[in-house]
């Protein structure tokens, strides 16, 4: 593991060299992006099957609920209809949740490089590198302890927080015309009785798009850019992948 973390310690350093005549003092927080930047090219093809699995899963919709009416004193049958249906179409229903495990290795080794004092017995450099005077091992309230919310650190956790604050209120809106025209999950369960919390989870959901806020301000700098670039490249993303799903009558209900 330490030989892992002192390779990719390497290869940020590499793209922090690669970006200092651009970017000068933040050429480490630069090459983080850069970094994120490729990691979702790499799983853009997924991305783009998942958009293909999860439209398909719509057009399943009319099919599957004739399959909850003709099988819904038999939950087991009714499942193993469903997955029947599903195998026969070629839809995963897993294939939408590929994307963001791929992506979570990312998000760990970024952290836990900007949280070590040291990287295979030597003192972590990285450390040392901020953006625009913000350490990018520091947290937010380092920022706080150090000037307030208004000193020179403060600034950049603001500027962060509004670039979040904007993505996920774009994600709410969409996922909020998305629950209204294709609700996540059935109103009942398998016997046509009500599910116990699934009204209040889908009420929840165009909320938790805003959860990004505290993963920024609770993770190192360095950890937190990954987490603002990746969110913002989802909203883009999927809003490109689905631009051909009407809003109503048939929209897709996948939050980002």
């Amino acid at each position: 593991m330490s030989a892992f973390m002192s390779a990719f310690a390497s290869l940020v350093g590499s793209f922090a060299d690669l970006l200092q005549p651009l970017f000068h003092g933040a050429s480490t927080a630069a090459a983080i992006i850069l970094f994120t930047a490729l990691v979702r090219l790499a799983v853009h093809p997924l991305s783009r099957a998942a958009a293909r699995g999860q439209k398909a899963r719509t057009r399943l919709q009319p099919q599957i609920a004739e399959l909850r009416k003709k099988h819904g004193k038999n939950p087991e049958r009714m499942q193993k209809a469903i997955m029947e249906l599903h195998a026969a179409e070629r839809v995963s229903p897993l294939s939408g949740c590929l994307p963001s495990l791929l992506q979570m290795p990312a998000f760990f080794l970024l952290y836990h490089l900007f949280s070590s004092g040291s990287i295979g017995g030597e003192p972590n450099a990285l450390l040392s590198h901020d953006l625009l005077g913000a350490p990018l091992g520091g947290r937010w309230h380092d920022a706080l302890a150090s000037g307030g919310m208004l000193g020179g650190q403060g600034w950049v956790y603001l500027g962060l927080f509004a670039v979040v604050t904007a993505v996920a209120t774009f994600n709410y809106g969409r996922t909020k015309r998305q629950l209204a025209a294709s609700p996540v999950v059935p109103a009942g369960g398998p016997d046509g009785q009500a599910v116990p919390g699934v009204g209040a989870m889908a009420k929840m959901m165009p909320l938790l798009s805003f959860a990004t806020l505290i993963t920024v301000a609770v993770v190192p700098l360095a950890a937190a850019l990954y987490v603002i670039t990746t969110t913002t490249w989802t909203a883009l993303e999927r809003a490109w992948l689905y631009r051909d799903v009407p809003v109503t009558g048939g929209a897709l209900a996948k939050a980002a």
